[in-house]
């Protein structure tokens, strides 16, 4: 398989109300066509601010230094034109909250045919009947009917599936789903995320899928990366990372999952302290300050250790293994 996207060394500083502060420290990485990544973490890592620089989406005054190359273009500090031509027409992404990535103005059938008239040229009649195809390949029940319904009267999961359909329009090369299924109950999660699943298949485009849930993660993705503070903890092929838990972060992590079986009144594991703000993140590695295995060493910060083949985690510490 060959590389579709490269990103090195990337750097984010954002201007925020107590100054400057970096929100990616130097992310580096790679996703084949057809491969599937997942970015996992907590709120504030750096999860989505990773894809929103991949899509050149950043805060007014952002600061961006690194690279980003998508199928050999580059795009750190590419121009607004360049992104438009890319967005929608090879890069498709469905949003975390479709209520607000939707436009309530229009229906749900003009939406989807947007990217299709405005990438591929297809009039508005061609557009209208792919639209409906798309909204039926994504299983929105009674497509035809809802073709000229608006967002707020669609149930949440039907407006998750519009997005996706409006996302998958023109055949993208690469598929951003960020934390796809937060505001739906659990069955209707799995049904999205198996959908996603078999779109990706079906079409052999790449999947960069960001989230929170581990399980997500488990049976979805071919490789994950976990962030903290905007740097890349520990990454690799997800059943490797995931038996070995070698960053005390990821464990922790793994750890405060919720289980079935646990006591009534029994409370969850938990991480100890919080995300710091981005201007006070520490110098060294950024989970120091929650970190039981710290060590003086961890004021710098550390460079990627070698747990495995294709699996490395920056720590001078690391967790023992399983077993």
């Amino acid at each position: 398989m060959s590389t579709l996207l490269a990103i090195k060394q990337l750097r984010v500083r954002l201007n925020t109300a107590r100054g400057p502060a970096d929100a990616l420290r130097g992310i580096d990485l790679a996703l084949d066509r057809g491969e599937t990544l997942g970015l996992i973490g907590e709120s504030g890592c750096g999860k989505s601010m990773t894809a929103l620089a991949l899509m050149g989406l950043l805060p007014e005054g952002a600061q961006v230094s690194g690279s980003i190359r998508f199928d050999g273009q580059e795009l750190a500090n590419a121009d607004e034109a360049a992104m438009c031509a890319l967005r929608g027409r090879r890069i498709g992404m469905i949003f975390q909250e479709p209520m607000t990535a939707l436009n309530p103005l229009h229906t749900v059938g003009a939406q989807v045919a947007e990217p299709l008239r405005h990438h591929l040229g297809l009039s508005r009649q061609e557009a209208r009947k792919e639209a409906l195809q798309l909204l039926e390949r994504v299983k929105l029940p009674q497509a035809a009917q809802r073709l000229d319904a608006y967002p707020h009267q669609l149930s949440g999961g039907q407006r998750q599936r519009v997005m996706i359909a409006a996302a998958l329009a023109c055949g993208p090369d690469l598929l951003i789903a960020d934390e796809p299924t937060t505001a739906l109950d659990v069955s209707i999660q799995r049904d999205i995320l198996d959908l996603i699943g078999e779109l990706v298949a079906e079409s052999g485009m790449a999947l960069l899928l960001i989230s929170h849930d581990l399980g997500v993660m488990a049976r979805t993705v071919q490789r994950v990366m976990v962030m903290y503070g905007g740097t890349v903890a520990e990454s690799g092929p997800t059943q490797a990372v995931f038996e070995r838990l070698a960053h005390p972060y990821t464990r922790g992590l793994f750890r405060a999952r919720p289980q079935l079986g646990l006591g009534r009144g029994q409370p969850l594991a938990t991480i100890p302290g919080r995300v710091p703000e981005l201007v006070d993140m520490p110098r060294g590695c950024p989970f120091m300050d929650r970190c039981q295995r710290a060590v003086d060493a961890c004021r710098e910060p550390p460079p990627a250790f070698a747990v495995a083949p294709a699996h490395e985690a920056r720590c001078f510490n690391m967790e023992p293994g399983h077993g």
